[in-house]
């Protein structure tokens, strides 16, 4: 059994307008990925975010994405090397100074919604992402989509001596090569809990998930994420922390 660390998308309010169950999420997970403002958050969302994560001990990570805050960061956008570099070190910059406000840090970096797709689908884009994390701080690890196949990103990342972390997802179907099925697919986002629960089991075991074509698929993650914006995943979170604890026990 792994020690897979649990972390969730997090943060994502703004303003008065409110996105997920933060509060209720935050005791059960390792990791939060706080969004830095431009899919969602504002200086005071990551500000009390931040505080909420450091009251329980949890990792802070940058949760960055295109600037496309009414597509919530799931538009695919053209942006070269370096300004996608640029969008990077604004964002964990921003996120970096309010945790060294209240005495905490950006621990990793996960990017967000069309920009992480984008980069798992585009090598030269997952290059200038990892450029961009090793540039701001080469000991921030970089959280990205554990695959049927992780060896090329597992290479890009030794390239430039940076720490990756392979997420796997306990409410997403799959693909036959491990990619997630596109959010316009029927079934491509699990809402009953015992089938989340049961995904997130069956991924910290190593054995294999069921794809959408029906073939087996093994993932090697280092990471589980659920999501704070669907509420079957918060509903389920407490139990899946616990089921992980147990099956992870000696």
């Amino acid at each position: 059994m792994n020690r897979l660390l649990l972390n969730c998308d997090i943060g994502e309010s703004f303003g008065s307008w409110t996105m997920g169950l933060d509060a209720e999420v935050m005791p059960f997970i390792d990791c939060a990925n706080i969004a830095c403002g431009f899919h969602a958050g504002d200086p005071s969302i990551m500000r009390k975010t931040v505080s909420l994560a450091l009251s329980h001990g949890v990792r802070i990570g940058a949760h960055p994405a295109y600037q496309d805050l009414a597509g919530f960061g799931r538009r695919s956008m053209a942006y070269g090397a370096q300004e996608l570099q640029d969008l990077l070190h604004y964002q964990i910059g921003a996120l970096d100074g309010i945790c060294r406000a209240q005495g905490g840090r950006v621990s990793y970096v996960k990017p967000h919604g069309a920009m992480y797709n984008d980069m798992m689908a585009n090598p030269t884009q997952l290059r200038a992402v990892i450029q961009a994390v090793a540039a701001y701080d080469r000991q921030l690890p970089l959280m990205l989509m554990a695959t049927r196949d992780n060896s090329a990103a597992q290479a890009l990342g030794d390239e430039y001596g940076l720490t990756l972390w392979f997420e796997a997802f306990a409410d997403r179907a799959y693909d036959s090569a491990g990619r997630l099925v596109s959010r316009q697919t029927p079934g491509a986002v699990h809402h009953e809990p015992e089938v989340i629960i049961g995904q997130a089991l069956t991924i910290a075991r190593g054995d294999a998930l069921t794809a959408s074509d029906g073939s087996a698929l093994h993932l090697k993650a280092n990471t589980l994420c659920v999501h704070g914006d669907n509420a079957s995943s918060v509903a389920a979170v407490q139990r899946i922390r616990e089921a992980l604890d147990r099956q992870s026990a000696p």
